[in-house]
């Protein structure tokens, strides 16, 4: 009889050349992962800021098809028939104001006025955006929405203009 030697599993130079391997491609991986993170971040943002401006932009195309031309309350033909607007158009809130200076409860209003069911949280425990009011930067009179993103900690907004329905977009 035969007595043939058996293999008894991977000699140590096997493992360590494995561990190397997989120690390169953690270090090209993880980086790479990270940074996907802060790109999904950036994406739900520019994507909140496009549904917001299509929506702003609705509003006041529904506004428009209705033959509208002064100040209105609950615009007939879009979302819930409850967001209001300005005498150009523009959504103001969902509260019965008609007025382009801006506080953050008319804000939180047209937030979820516009953006209906699937708008990204602004109220309760940790929201994904924090809602609150800036100046006017074209120089009209009142003030601006400026919403927050929460979830990086960035400080990247996304700001409404009431009086001209321009949404800014800033990615920190």
């Amino acid at each position: 009889m035969h007595t043939g030697k058996k293999n008894r599993g991977f000699t140590l130079i096997e493992l360590v050349v494995v561990i190397a391997i997989l120690a390169i491609l953690a270090a090209f991986a993880l980086p790479r992962f990270a940074q996907l993170s802060e790109e999904a971040h950036q994406s739900s943002i520019r994507a909140t800021a496009g549904a917001l401006a299509a929506g702003v932009a609705l509003t006041k195309t529904q506004w428009v098809s209705n033959g509208q031309t002064a100040a209105t309350d609950d615009v007939q033909g879009f979302g819930n028939d409850n967001v209001d607007v300005s005498g150009d158009g523009w959504p103001t809130a969902t509260g019965g104001s008609n007025d382009a200076d801006m506080t953050a409860a008319p804000c939180q209003q047209v937030w979820l006025g516009v953006l209906q069911s699937n708008a990204p949280t602004i109220n309760g425990t940790n929201p994904d955006y924090a809602v609150t009011t800036q100046a006017d930067a074209d120089g009209d009179p009142g003030s601006d929405c400026v919403f927050t993103y929460q979830s990086d900690g960035q400080g990247s907004t996304i700001v409404y203009d009431a009086d001209t329905g321009e949404i800014e977009t800033t990615i920190n």
